[in-house]
């Protein structure tokens, strides 16, 4: 069915076709929606979307015509509204120009030219051509394009138009559209087929010669009247505008959202830098007041200085003279030790000695007696006492000699016989280291300061060992 049958448009209606007209029963009767196509090229599956027949037409059901045009609009919105792009296609005659229109006051994407095998499924081939069309306008738009002749940038101009017819609606296009708007689903199979293949729904006019299962959002209605076109194509780019606005809106949202997230953070780090500098002024006010103190005990500690090594030095003599009393002692009670560590490394060859000593005579237990005595006197004594030792030193000497003497001649007078000589021998060098014990003693006693009574002690003492000696022999002369 051809447009015939529409109502002609009186001259003063074809300006009020500007604005928008409402979405309702009449303006869509007005603008012939419900004019369909003779029934004898009918598609059942349109059987839904008829409400009759007329002159051998099928007519239209505007009511659902009115709702599904609505529900497309809310879809539309939603998507573009959620920065989505919405490609809107009408190559046939009728629709080229309202689809142009209705796109650039829209700011949509448009295809109103023949479609283009592949324009979706080989975008990449597609995306260099449309950049080679946007090089080539800024070259001819700067006077950069560089002809060797007039031929040659007749070409490149006729090549500009050519791209421009074709891709002129999609040069901002980067990335596949979210939606398709599409006038005679049946001419353009092509992009539907395209569109099905990747997933993008599709928002068309259909047509009672139309499969309505193809697409997504159907919208009943006659898509070979301009009139109707144009009507259906401006609620369309309505919804694409109202979307645009939306996405805006949201954009800004988000910016001033952002906006105060940053102005909070720079608050916040403000604050921040704030009380960090504020404990750094109380740090450095802590130190100060610290290094001050410390300055003060300082200068404190230097005028007690004086006073105090004044106060050291009275003691310290004291302390010396302390340790000079305690060396000498130590160096008097030290003599005594060495002979009493010689007496330990002796002490397996004196064991013979102390046998002899327990057979000795209760004189010469007497007299050791006598010595430990004087010894503990001794200590006692005073340095006057002492000196007066030192004096004496030399008689007792004296007197050692004797003993010694008297022992020689004893035991050469004492007639024994060779294996009586050798035992006296062997028994008298025990009682001979014992002499070399005692006199060693005798000797640290005089030198600490022995009185007389001390010295006869040990000179007897001396006389007494030899008496010991002897005591074996004439025991063995006795015997024999």
């Amino acid at each position: 069915m051809t447009t015939s049958e529409t109502p002609p448009i009186a001259p003063g209606e074809s300006g009020q076709q500007e604005t928008l007209a409402p979405l309702d029963l009449r303006s869509l009767f007005v603008a012939g929606v419900h004019f369909g196509h003779p029934s004898k090229r009918w598609n059942p599956k349109m059987a839904e979307y008829i409400f009759g027949k007329r002159s051998r037409a099928h007519i239209i059901d505007l009511s659902k015509t009115v709702t599904m045009l609505k529900t497309a609009k809310d879809f539309i919105e939603e998507i573009v509204g959620k920065g989505g792009e919405c490609l809107m296609v009408g190559t046939k005659a009728q629709a080229q120009v309202a689809i142009r229109e209705q796109a650039n006051r829209a700011g949509a994407m448009y295809i109103n030219q023949r479609w283009l095998g592949g324009m979706m499924t080989n975008f990449q081939t597609i995306q260099a051509r449309i950049e080679r069309l946007v090089y080539l306008e800024d070259a001819f738009a700067k006077g950069t394009i560089v002809a060797q002749t007039k031929r040659e940038s007749l070409m490149l101009a006729a090549e500009v138009e050519r791209l421009n017819k074709f891709f002129g609606g999609i040069k901002e296009m980067e990335k596949l559209p979210q939606v398709l708007f599409i006038v005679d689903i049946e001419k353009e199979n092509i992009a539907v087929a395209e569109a099905r293949r990747l997933g993008i729904p599709i928002v068309a006019i259909v047509d009672t010669n139309c499969d309505p299962t193809q697409v997504d959002y159907a919208i009943p209605g006659n898509d070979d009247s301009v009139r109707s076109i144009t009507l259906i194509a401006q609620h369309i780019a309505e919804a694409i505008s109202a979307g645009k606005v939306a996405a805006q809106k949201a954009r800004d949202e988000r910016l001033a959202a952002e906006a105060e997230l940053e102005a909070q953070e720079a608050a916040a780090r403000a604050a921040a830098q704030a009380k960090a500098a504020e404990r750094a002024a109380r740090a450095a006010e802590e130190k100060a007041e610290a290094d001050a103190v410390k300055a003060a005990e300082a200068r404190k500690a230097a005028e007690k200085a004086p006073e105090a090594k004044e106060e050291v030095r009275a003691p310290s003599a004291a302390g010396d003279a302390k340790t000079e009393l305690k060396a000498v002692v130590s160096d008097d009670e030290a003599k005594p030790a060495i002979p009493e560590a010689k007496e330990a490394t002796e002490e397996p060859v004196a064991e013979a000695t102390r046998v002899e000593a327990k057979k000795a005579t209760p004189e010469v237990e007497d007299a050791k007696e006598e010595i430990v005595a004087e010894a503990k006197v001794e200590k006692t004594k005073t340095p006057e006492a002492e000196d007066e030792a030192r004096a004496e030193k030399k008689p007792a000497a004296r007197a050692k000699s004797a003993p010694k003497a008297k022992a020689k001649t004893a035991a050469r007078k004492a007639p024994v016989k060779l294996k009586a000589k050798s035992a006296a021998r062997a028994m008298a060098k025990p009682a001979a280291k014992t002499k070399a014990k005692a006199g060693p003693k005798a000797k640290t006693a005089a030198r600490s300061g022995g009185d007389d009574k001390k010295t006869e002690a040990a000179a007897k003492r001396k006389s007494d060992a030899p008496a010991t000696s002897e005591s074996p022999e004439s025991k063995a002369d006795d015997s024999k």
